[in-house]
């Protein structure tokens, strides 16, 4: 079959298993893998498991990895540092020595059991971060943990894959230890040259190409940074992943990480499909129903054992039984690097065929098992712990009920939740006004809920979502959104059901002011006229007009819907004014993680370091004390909420983790 006609098949194929997927709630991952096996050399044959489909595979992880960097950042990585190389080398080693007895037991000769000891160490690092992210686990304990695990693991695989080649065809299957120093070397050398080129190159880079202003630029740019580290990581027998997660973590201490972020999601997303159809592709149906027994035993082996092991190293990082449990069940699956190991041992006679078959299709059946194994780690730690949940209501459930008895009592509703909502929540917050917002940014309504801001997911114009947000009860209705035609669909909502809450709409000009007083706004609040006001209102009082005509007159304009200011005149071709580059101060929370340098450390400590944020809140326990003192002591597990500029919030952020 044609290459096109294969890959018309593939996307073909996928469609339709996604949107079905979608419909039934299930992970994403699953439609893929099913794509895989169905069309792959071992079913109906249509495609082949070519390289190229490898290759793609392998830069879908390492794209996933580059923009996980991208949240992570070097200070961060060393405050985990315990985590990465304390529990990272003791899963893998404990992991790696316990199925190396059992494969000596079974007749392997020492250097080939810890190969294959060590390929079953590997756990799937696409998989787990894919669907962690998905389930908003990945900032959990059991999440960070499996991470650090992973971080460490792409570090073993060098050694071990040295371990398998140095015991390949005319070694006589004896370790080469000069070989070995030499692989680890050149891996070194490839971590060192990643982390150099991502401090001194990448951010003048980016910041020669953002001063052009043309994204394609910026995206090309983006595509040579993931694919350059890749290919440096590939030089020195490192996987392609780690290169690129490293540079990741050097640009997440620039202004640009969450543009590079947006730009490469689609390239990430669309590769990493490809990765789980490759996965799919390895299953070999016909050998599976051979072996069946053999496999399954051996994949109920792989998965009771790794995630014994994982659980019992990492129990003394969770601070309780369930956590480490639920680590250990995430990281018990197979993954890429195991099976790429066990490859290369088979194919070099390092491991028997009786042996490497069965035992590479249990990597591989557990990979694709994976997604139902992690979505129900939860119910699965309780169970085989016979415990029950603890009876107080999740952080989420308690934001929810406060937010609840907030709609309750007399409120301002606040439609949209960007830069114009949030600016009127604090002011009516310091005011002592209480309000709930709504919007539709997954990502600003997280941010805004771990701040403690009241805060609902949902659509402004829905009649249940303002039901919810307590129209009933409210005493006044602010529609932020700058769009007209979205302003007026929430204001003619909220007319049908309260036609006496005052309602304020912002606009950003004057083209249908006359329709949104039509349709039931009690105040129309243009931007462009207000900021001419308020610019003459400055320049007047500068010419000694006495205060009291100034407001005066600024009244008397307001008051005649500003029609003296409606007659302008365009200059042909104007453009909107790009403020992009005004008001950039933005909100960020910083979680303290276990070795933090802020741990233990007063909030002053961060002025004495020259950093320039403000510090609106601390959260803790669920709990946020706004405006806290600079005396306060920061423990594990807080939650900073930092107000400043993106440069000032990474530099912050920084001090905090690694001082």
């Amino acid at each position: 079959m044609q290459p096109l006609t294969e890959m018309l098949v593939l996307l073909a194929a996928a469609v339709l298993l996604v949107t079905i997927a979608r419909r039934l709630a299930l992970p994403t991952a699953l439609p893929y893998l099913a794509v895989g096996l169905a069309c792959g050399p071992h079913a109906l044959g249509v495609v082949s498991g070519s390289a190229t489909v490898a290759l793609l595979a392998e830069l879908g992880v390492a794209f996933l990895l580059f923009t996980l960097g991208l949240d992570v950042s070097l200070p961060r990585m060393i405050a985990m540092r315990r985590e990465v190389f304390g529990l990272g080398a003791a899963q893998v080693g404990a992991t790696t020595l316990a199925f190396a007895l059992l494969g000596r037991l079974a007749g392997l000769a020492w250097p080939a059991a810890v190969v294959a000891g060590g390929a079953i160490a590997m756990s799937s690092t696409a998989i787990l971060l894919h669907q962690l992210t998905e389930r908003a686990e990945l900032n959990r304990t059991h999440g960070r943990l499996a991470f650090s695990m992973l971080l460490f693991q792409d570090l073993a695989f060098v050694p071990l894959l040295a371990l398998a080649s140095a015991l390949g065809p005319g070694t006589n299957h004896h370790f080469d230890l000069r070989a070995a120093l030499l692989a680890a070397a050149g891996g070194a050398l490839a971590i060192g040259a990643v982390l150099a080129a991502g401090r001194w190159l990448l951010r003048p880079l980016f910041h020669e190409i953002a001063h052009s202003r043309l994204r394609e630029l910026f995206t090309l740019a983006a595509l040579l940074v993931v694919i350059g580290a890749a290919w440096v990581s590939r030089l020195a027998d490192l996987s392609a992943g780690l290169g690129a997660f490293l540079a990741g973590m050097m640009l997440a201490e620039t202004e640009y990480r969450h543009q590079l972020e947006s730009v490469l999601r689609p390239f990430r997303d669309i590769l990493l499909g490809v990765f789980f159809v490759s996965v799919g592709m390895l299953l070999d149906v016909h050998r599976l129903a051979g072996q069946a027994g053999i496999v399954l035993a051996l994949l109920a082996l792989i998965v009771l054992l790794k995630a014994a092991i994982a659980a019992l190293v990492t129990r003394p990082f969770a601070g309780s039984r369930f956590k480490a449990l639920r680590t250990g069940i995430v990281i018990a699956i197979g993954g890429e690097f195991g099976v790429a190991l066990g490859s290369v041992a088979l194919a070099d006679r390092v491991l028997p065929a009786r042996f490497g078959q069965p035992l590479l299709l249990a990597l591989v059946l557990s990979m694709v098992l994976s997604p139902l194994l992690l979505n129900h780690n939860k119910r699965i730690a309780r169970l085989l712990l016979r415990e029950r949940g603890p009876p107080q209501h999740t952080a989420y459930e308690r934001e929810s009920a406060a937010t609840g008895a907030i709609g309750q009592r007399a409120h301002v509703i606040l439609c949209g939740f960007g830069r114009v909502g949030q600016n009127v929540a604090r002011v009516l917050e310091a005011q002592g006004f209480e309000y709930i917002a709504l919007d539709l940014d997954p990502a600003r309504i997280g941010a805004a809920r771990q701040a403690g801001d009241p805060v609902i997911y949902g659509d402004s114009s829905d009649e249940q979502i303002l039901e919810l947000a307590g129209l009933a009860t409210a005493t006044a209705v602010v529609i932020t959104f700058a769009d007209p035609a979205t302003a007026l669909g929430i204001l003619r909502t909220v007319r049908a059901e309260r036609p006496d809450v005052p309602v304020l709409v912002r606009t950003q000009d004057d083209s249908r002011l006359l329709e949104l007083q039509a349709a039931g706004a009690t105040e129309v609040v243009p931007e462009t006229f207000e900021a001419s006001l308020m610019l003459v209102s400055h320049v007047l009082m500068l010419l000694q007009v006495p205060v009291s005509r100034v407001v005066r007159l600024i009244g008397e304009i307001r008051g005649d819907r500003y029609s003296v200011l409606r007659t302008i005149v365009r200059r042909t071709g104007a453009l909107p004014l790009d403020e992009s580059h005004e008001f950039r101060e933005e909100v960020k929370s910083v979680v303290v993680p276990p070795g933090a340098w802020a741990v233990g450390r007063m909030l002053g400590d961060l002025r004495a370091r020259g950093v320039q944020v403000t510090v609106t809140g601390v959260r803790r326990h669920g709990i946020l004390g706004r405006n806290p003192a600079e005396s306060t002591v920061l423990r594990d597990g807080d939650v900073v909420v930092l107000y400043g500029t993106p440069e000032e919030l990474e530099r912050a952020e920084a001090v905090l983790l690694a001082g």
